[in-house]
């Protein structure tokens, strides 16, 4: 389905005089001439609520953006997502994520076949062998019962999981440790490893083809250290697991075939997390607490597809990042979870977001005259406030935030969790508002301070609150920023669901790997710069000298 350019809109076109006319105005002033905007620009649903009154708008915005919206046919295209269209033009694929948590009974064909039966089989596969693992009963060669997870993956393999088992810490089995190993860097599969027993550890190697070249080496070091930890090579049946759909590649590795958990190419990796590529976070919290996530997915699954896009959270958060990252010029978006356990929640979003829309040509293969994708990053408050803060409150670039809270604490330093939440509410005010150099001098500030503690204020925030931090909440976020990240997909007329840019460097790095290794010179065919590197690196791997 290819849609029409945003830019020549009518919608565009005046949201652009919009913003030429309102560009200049303070969030002081705003609040000042309304005093119900924080009720009015607020939403919620699915188990979120959303503070969107401190961005730089008023109800007109509110109104030309949702106009974009109707005129880019954001509900048209997300309708034809939900009913199986292949809306992946450049693979030919579907966009199918939604079934992964469907509930069961719900019929949704794809070529003469219902997915949600075929997710369904799947899921209770894999609930089985959870329940098999976490009760004791699926031991490793020795007899030992498994103790340690370590999911090996990549990219959406391994962030998904790895990001929900740090999350919903306070709900998996504290008998247990899990751990991931992604990076080709063998300090990684060394730290991932390190003072734990091969006999009570069990791999779960995530790779659709069971080919990707990172994933698989690190699939072949951990064999490695079963076998050699072990002593003998049946022990990787009972050690591995596979998430794939390659049963030969899987079977020829020494995994069982009823031990591999497949998945399907309408499922694209950074969309994955509440597939078989969740099969450590099911082990982690168990089946049940794994069924929760899934329904807070579908909860904003229904709120999306139900809600007109002026109340409706994944739309107003997609049109307002449009609004900033094409009307203001803004490049990225911080991303700021109250939430320690939300540490990776921010790198989640990296990969949703940029492998998404970080595209430069449009659905017809045209290049787009609009800028794309935002640069999406960040870390968790509090700690996040005595690191870079100070550039979003004085420095010269403008910075959109979300700021995601809890109202229950997870930890019984209650108190605590009052002090979190405070800066919270501090934090977006600040931003919001500032500190004028008249306040500072009613306040008694020293003279020659003011000019440099002047915070214009002014910065724009997203205040997202949930009761707490748990699988539904977190399946509720997780689905939040995936509809999100589709409309602004489909406003600036991208395919959001390929990602060619990754291959080209895969296909290099291939090439390279034996022009490192070889014993005999290489006839090197790069530019001057990487055949210099290639050289500089062949003279001193393995010397122990610095490169």
């Amino acid at each position: 389905m290819i849609g029409k350019p945003a830019t020549g809109s009518s919608a565009w076109t005046a949201l652009a005089l919009h913003h030429a006319a309102i560009k200049d105005r303070h969030l002081r002033q705003l609040f000042a001439e309304d005093p119900v905007r924080a009720e009015k620009f607020s939403a919620e649903g699915a188990g979120l609520f959303l503070d969107y009154s401190k961005n730089r708008i008023t109800g007109e915005t509110v109104r030309l953006l949702c106009d974009l919206a109707r005129e880019q046919d954001v509900a048209g295209q997300r309708d034809a997502m939900f009913r199986g269209e292949k809306i992946n033009t450049t693979e030919r694929r579907a966009v199918l994520h939604m079934a992964l948590r469907a509930p069961r009974g719900t019929r949704i064909m794809l070529d003469g076949q219902d997915v949600v039966a075929e997710v369904q089989g799947v899921l209770e596969r894999m609930a089985a062998f959870a329940r098999e693992v976490r009760e004791g009963i699926w031991k490793g060669h020795a007899g030992k019962r498994i103790r340690h997870v370590v999911n090996i993956g990549i990219g959406g393999s391994t962030l998904g999981p790895e990001m929900a088992c740090l999350a919903l810490g306070a709900f998996t089995d504290r008998s247990m440790t899990f751990r991931f190993v992604s990076n080709v860097d063998g300090a990684n599969f060394t730290a991932a490893t390190e003072g734990i027993d091969p006999a009570e550890t069990l791999f779960i190697v995530c790779s659709k083809t069971f080919t990707t070249l990172e994933t698989m080496t690190n699939a072949a070091t951990a064999r490695r250290w079963i076998v050699s930890g072990l002593g003998a090579e049946v022990a990787v049946a009972r050690h591995f697991v596979a998430v794939s759909t390659n049963a030969m590649e899987v079977a020829a590795f020494g995994i069982e075939p009823q031990r591999m958990f497949g998945f399907w190419d309408w499922v694209g990796g950074r969309y994955s997390m509440d597939s078989a590529i969740g099969l450590a976070t099911m082990i982690a919290i168990g089946p049940e607490r794994f069924d929760e996530m899934r329904a807070g997915f579908r909860a904003m699954d229904e709120h999306f597809l139900s809600t007109p896009p002026e109340r409706n959270l994944p739309m107003l958060l997609g049109l307002l990042s449009v609004w900033y990252n094409n009307f203001f010029c803004a490049e990225t978006i911080g991303i700021m979870p109250y939430a320690t356990p939300l540490s990776r929640f921010p790198a989640y979003l990296q990969q949703l977001q940029m492998e998404s829309n970080g595209k430069r040509v449009a659905r017809d293969g045209r290049p787009v005259a609009w800028q794309t994708g935002p640069i999406i990053w960040g870390e968790p408050g509090t700690d996040a406030q005595h690191s870079f803060f100070q550039l979003l409150h004085q420095g010269t670039k403008l910075v959109p935030c979300d700021l995601i809270g809890f109202c229950e604490p997870l930890s019984r330093l209650s108190g605590q969790h009052d002090l979190l939440m405070a800066n919270l509410f501090a934090q977006a005010e600040a931003l919001a508002f500032g500190k004028t150099a008249a306040e500072l001098a009613a306040e008694g500030a020293p003279a020659f301070q003011i000019p440099f503690r002047v915070t214009e204020g002014n910065r724009p925030t997203n205040v997202i609150l949930a009761e707490r931090l748990d699988p539904r909440s977190l399946g509720n976020l997780v689905a939040l920023y995936e509809h999100s990240v589709f409309t602004q997909g489909v406003i600036w007329d991208l395919d959001s669901f390929d990602q060619w840019g990754v291959e080209l460097g895969k296909v290099l790095a291939r090439r390279i790997v034996p022009e490192l290794t070889a014993e005999d010179e290489p006839e090197l065919g790069h530019d001057g710069s990487t055949n210099a590197l290639i050289a500089r690196y062949r003279r001193r791997r393995g010397s122990g000298r610095t490169c």
